[in-house]
């Protein structure tokens, strides 16, 4: 599992393991770490041209110790000053010693064109907001170039704790981050600037609980559910699906496709869509009484195409097993219904949906997903999945009104606004797709049948989607039903490791 930790924690575990090292010795460990990762970059140092963008403080300070490193192995290295006076004294003194030359903005645009590399060494993770407008020619200056760009820890211009990016950022090729990955790494829109990351351990000390989390092959399979000798159908548990509409009959069978693939032993369907259903999946059971008369099942999947179904939303939502609500639902759901409930609830909106229950611009929700994530499982008392370009999963906080069920994923460490976001790291853009999200309701909700909790349903049911949605798309276009059929691929790769 990849964990990130917040700006404060990274300082105050740098200034623990500061006060029990020598001076300078924990920057002179980063710049190791930084100038390895540089040379792999350029294969060749001996006779590279190296440029380091260099602001105030300690990434400045990493920048111009890592230079140096490359300068003693014969690379031609100059460092720009963004702010000559506030420059880390010991590293221009070790980049001098080494050969490195040391220059002020005139000419660093071209300096930077005919670069190999160019270092971003401009802001540290404390930063906010966008770039300094002296700086933005050299970020696109570099942008420019052909030369690769490896960020210090954090492309500058970035959000270290939230992922947003208020402004000019810098794009990096990869980023070199110290300690532990930090939030924005994980999260988009920074992420998207990061690049490739490389975590470089330089020895600090970490709470057990981080920010962000990021659950990788090993840890989702230890999720899955695995039917004993002795299960049957009914032990593997049962999946209602309420979805679907006369004008909307193939969200429900998609969304049904996704609960045969879930690890649950049975999908009960009710509906108008239940002829639909059962030509394309005979194994379904079908109903048309109603959620109540359905027969029993372990948990419910409400709203993909249900229209303006108000009654059945509200029907399953009154049921004392756990619930999915997607789509149609989130918007037909009564806010009291959903933070009344005992039993857990998984709500899994994307951007748009998430938007419209906060009462904000979509782009607010798009530009600072942390915060909406969180906000949401608290205002609403239910685990919350984000769906879009970083999905993120999160329960409900202790204290947020939340009934019985979503309390025990608090209790598990996973709270709305306290504990760990689970950000999830599979996926493609091919599967901003119709009915991408109905098979994923389908496929959570099989999961919290099959007696996950709606964290970690939620969390593998990403998983597994972006995993299928990938081995389906192989770099091409992909339907949502393709994406269903994968997911038994993808569910075998995640468990064979």
């Amino acid at each position: 599992m990849r964990t990130a930790y917040s700006v404060e924690t990274v300082r105050a575990a740098e200034r623990e393991l500061m006060a029990r090292l020598p001076e300078g010795a924990l920057m002179r460990r980063a710049a190791a770490g930084l100038a390895a990762a540089c040379a792999d970059v350029l294969g060749r140092v001996y006779g590279s041209r190296v440029v380091l963008l260099v602001g105030s403080g300690n990434n400045g300070g990493d920048a111009l110790h890592a230079g140096a490193r490359l300068a003693r192995r014969g690379a031609g290295v100059s460092a720009v000053l963004l702010a000559p006076e506030h420059a880390h004294p010991g590293g221009l003194a070790a980049l001098r010693r080494a050969g490195g030359r040391v220059v002020g903005t005139d000419g660093a645009e071209e300096l930077i064109g005919r670069s190999d590399l160019v270092v971003d060494g401009i802001v540290g993770i404390g930063g906010t907001g966008g770039l300094r407008p002296d700086a933005v020619p050299l970020a696109e200056a570099a942008e420019r170039a052909r030369a690769a760009v490896v960020a210090v820890d954090l492309p500058s211009g970035v959000d270290a704790d939230t992922g947003e990016v208020r402004g000019r950022a810098l794009r990096a090729d990869l980023t070199v981050t110290f300690g532990t990955h930090k939030p924005g790494l994980l999260i988009d829109p920074a992420r998207e600037y990061a690049g490739a990351v490389r975590l470089v351990d330089i020895g600090l000390t970490l709470p057990d609980e981080p920010e962000v989390e990021a659950l990788q092959h090993a840890d989702v399979a230890r999720l899955l559910p695995v039917p004993a000798a002795e299960s049957d159908k009914y032990r593997r548990g049962v999946v209602g699906i309420a979805a679907g509409s006369a004008r909307y009959p193939g969200a429900a069978v998609l969304a049904v496709a996704g609960a045969l693939r879930g690890g649950a032993g049975a999908v009960r369907y009710v509906g108008p869509a239940g002829q639909a259903v059962i030509a394309r999946f005979p194994e379904t059971l079908v109903s048309d009484r109603g959620p109540k008369h359905a027969g029993r099942v372990q948990a419910w999947v409400v709203g993909p195409g249900a229209g303006d179904d108000a009654a059945t939303v509200a029907e399953v939502l009154a049921a004392d097993v756990p619930v999915l609500i997607d789509a149609d639902g989130l918007r037909l759901a009564e806010a009291s219904a959903v933070r009344g409930r005992r039993a857990p609830t998984l709500m899994t909106p994307h951007a748009g949906e998430a938007a419209a229950l906060l009462g904000v611009e979509r782009v607010e929700v798009e530009g600072g997903r942390l915060d909406a994530v969180r906000e949401l499982a608290g205002r609403y008392g239910a685990a919350v999945l984000l769906k879009g370009s970083t999905t993120l999963v999160v329960g409900v906080g202790a204290g947020a009104g939340a009934g019985a069920g979503a309390g025990a994923d608090a209790r598990a460490g996973v709270g709305g606004g306290g504990g760990p976001v689970r950000v999830n790291p599979t996926g493609t853009s091919w599967l901003a797709t119709a009915g991408s999200g109905d098979v994923l309701s389908g496929l959570g909700g099989s999961l919290l049948a099959a007696g996950l909790s709606a964290v970690d349903a939620g969390s593998a049911a990403a998983y597994l989607h972006g995993l299928a949605g990938r081995f389906a798309a192989d770099g091409a276009p992909v339907g949502a039903r393709d994406v269903a059929e994968a997911v038994a691929g993808a569910w075998r790769s995640v468990v064979r490791g």
